[in-house]
């Protein structure tokens, strides 16, 4: 399993990290035990939480299966700032509850990787800079980061941070990628070429920012693996797949991967045979008449 270096204050991660939203639904703490350790064989240490995923059941479920022994051999990240229905919060106040409540139910001293749950309109930054600082201090979160953010949202935020944000999660799949439309119709005048989120890929990469993708394999709430919406897409994930041995699930996060930026893959899989099966993904290197071969046959256009 490849590793990627997210910031000097964590260990390296795997390239690929397993989100932990639909763990529950393992239905025991024996399956999720499993899970864990079978993604450990095969090198995966990073581990996806929000306190949101199943109204903090999920966190309290991975919980139940923390040893000391486990903390050293996982890296954790998990998100806060989604207060569902009502509002999405930046506050100082709710920022500092939000990782308490986290820590308790993971029943662990620190988290590796905390993000903010989606952008809030209201956000302070010398608040959540206040808010960053006291959980560093403390050594309850060792470094920080945003879930999709925009580039200048981020700089905002940055500006009142010791250390900027490290991480930025984003939906991501080939079915679903317009910050690879964008960036391919420039001064195009279609819909693709309309710039969404302000360059995202190029403004990390500058940044050393490293993107995360969630839902690899969707397009809005579809799965287009498998799907008769995307024939073309997958008549091509299985060509390319039979090539490598390989799985659809692993072409598609080895399209992922195969981008410069470097960007990691979270698969929310709890499914151990198919969590494996994508892993061979991390010792795939697509070609680039492949990278875009599968791009197009999701439906994209060249310029």
């Amino acid at each position: 399993m490849k590793k990627i270096r997210i910031s000097e204050n964590i260990p390296e991660v795997s390239a690929i990290g397993v989100g932990c939203r639909r763990i529950t639904e393992l239905g025991s703490t024996e399956k999720v035990r499993e899970l864990v350790e079978a993604a450990l064989e095969v090198g995966i240490n990073f581990f996806d939480h929000a306190d949101i995923y199943a109204d903090g059941k999920a966190e309290t479920e991975f919980g139940r299966i923390m040893t000391p022994e486990l903390r050293k051999k996982i890296v954790l990240q998990t998100k806060c700032a989604i207060r569902p229905g009502i509002c999405y919060d930046f506050s100082k106040k709710h920022i500092l509850e939000a990782v308490d409540g986290s820590l308790k139910r993971l029943r662990t001293d620190y988290i590796d990787i905390l993000l903010l749950h989606r952008p809030d309109a209201l956000m302070e930054p010398e608040e959540v800079a206040e808010a960053f600082n006291i959980l560093k201090k403390e050594g309850k979160v060792h470094c920080f980061g945003v879930s999709n953010h925009n580039p200048m949202q981020m700089e905002l935020l940055n500006s009142c941070l010791n250390e900027p944000v490290c991480v930025n999660q984003i939906q991501f799949s080939v079915a679903h990628c317009p910050t690879i439309d964008g960036g391919l119709n420039v001064n195009i005048q279609n819909d693709a070429g309309c710039s969404r989120d302000g360059s995202l890929i190029e403004y990390c990469r500058l940044k050393k920012v490293t993107l995360q993708a969630w839902a690899p394999f969707r397009y809005d709430k579809r799965v287009f693996i498998g799907s008769e919406e995307f024939l073309e897409l997958n008549k091509a994930l299985e060509r390319i797949a039979e090539k490598y041995q390989a799985t659809p699930n692993a072409i598609a996060v080895a399209w992922i991967m195969r981008h410069p930026a470097g960007i990691q893959t979270i698969v929310g899989s709890t499914q151990i045979k198919r969590v494996k099966e994508i892993c061979k993904a991390s010792d795939i290197s697509l070609t680039r008449e492949e990278w875009y071969e599968i791009y197009l046959s999701a439906g994209k256009v060249l310029p």
